[in-house]
């Protein structure tokens, strides 16, 4: 399996992760109520987060672009380069702060944070798998 074989295949699995997000009602209260909804929610929110930041790792690693210190530069990396756009980049990189409450705080998640990505940052994973598609179609 080439480089790019190992990309899509990390971009279709964030897709369906994020397809799933999407099919959650987030103004719903069984967010609030429901374990088994929540608990969805989070591990599809973590691994969405996790293939992006494995598909830029893979991208720096290939580009021999500098070694991210922390998950929020893979993402600023990739922007600096011309990958993905740099303002772009910046909001994308606080998927990784989620990413790491979700892994490291998760008794603490704040279920208004949970709604916010769930209402309002969604479209930033479809608009990452475009830039990665278009930096994929220039190799």
């Amino acid at each position: 399996m080439d480089g790019n074989d190992k990309i899509l295949r990390k971009l279709n699995f964030m897709q369906k992760c994020v397809s799933y997000l999407k099919s959650v009602d987030a103004d719903s209260f069984e967010l609030e109520k429901n374990y088994q909804l929540r608990s969805a929610v989070e591990r599809n929110f973590q691994l969405a987060i996790e293939s992006a930041i494995d598909i830029g790792e893979m991208i720096i690693s290939r580009e021999g672009f500098e070694r991210p210190e922390i998950y929020r530069s893979v993402f600023l990396i990739l922007g600096n380069h011309g990958i993905i756009p740099p303002e772009f980049a910046e909001g994308f990189a606080q998927a990784a702060g989620l990413r790491n409450v979700l892994v490291h705080i998760y008794e603490e998640v704040d279920i208004d944070i949970l709604h916010m990505f769930l209402t309002e940052r969604l479209e930033d994973f479809d608009e990452f798998a475009r830039h990665i598609a278009r930096y994929l179609s220039r190799e």
